[in-house]
């Protein structure tokens, strides 16, 4: 009978090292004492940690839950801040000291690694349009007064959450998440 995978295993472990220390401050090493398998394990399964990297930045992604923007039983407005409501409270499930993988991983490996940098964009990108296709719908609904498109709209939300963000992780406190939901109100609402 063939051993289980330990595939899965390695990725969560590489994800809770990564947010805990960052790439650079995160060994091969690291990541097998977290999964609790041995070193050599790792590059059964991955070529190297960029490689891992960039599969814990996929399952980053799928962790945002951005099918909560497409699920219309709540109207477009209230979807999209239900959204950034629940991305605020899994910030304050680690009491702040996270902040965002896409911005972690932006701001330490966009001139180290074209691999990181392009999934991290890439990432990026995919969020942009789906804040932006509920921001279509909310106009099209006659919800949204905002005076930008939604496609600038969509982009200034999601930069100024990753700003809000990263504050949030710098003073280990909500106030910066609370003045991006005002600025949403202001603009969105």
């Amino acid at each position: 009978m063939p051993r289980p995978s330990v595939r899965p295993q390695l990725v969560e472990a590489a994800m809770e090292c990564f947010h805990e220390r960052g790439f650079n401050g995160t060994g091969i090493q690291d990541i097998a004492r977290t999964a609790g398998i041995p070193k050599g394990s790792v590059y059964n399964h991955f070529e190297n940690k960029e490689a891992l990297a960039g599969e814990v930045l996929d399952r980053y992604a799928t962790s945002r839950r951005l099918g909560m923007l497409t699920d219309e039983e709540l109207a477009p407005v209230p979807r999209l801040r239900a959204h950034f409501e629940y991305l605020a409270a899994d910030l304050e499930h680690f009491s702040y000291e996270r902040g965002c993988m896409f911005g972690n991983f932006g701001a330490e490996l966009s001139n180290q690694t074209d691999l990181m940098r392009g999934k991290v964009d890439a990432g990026l990108v995919a969020w942009t349009d789906a804040v932006t296709r509920v921001l279509e719908e909310a106009r099209e609904a006659g919800d949204l007064a905002s005076v930008l498109t939604p496609g600038r709209l969509g982009q200034f939300l999601v930069d100024g959450w990753e700003g809000a963000v990263l504050r949030a992780k710098v003073t280990r406190s909500r106030a910066p998440l609370d003045n991006f939901f005002d600025v949403f109100d202001a603009l969105v609402v």
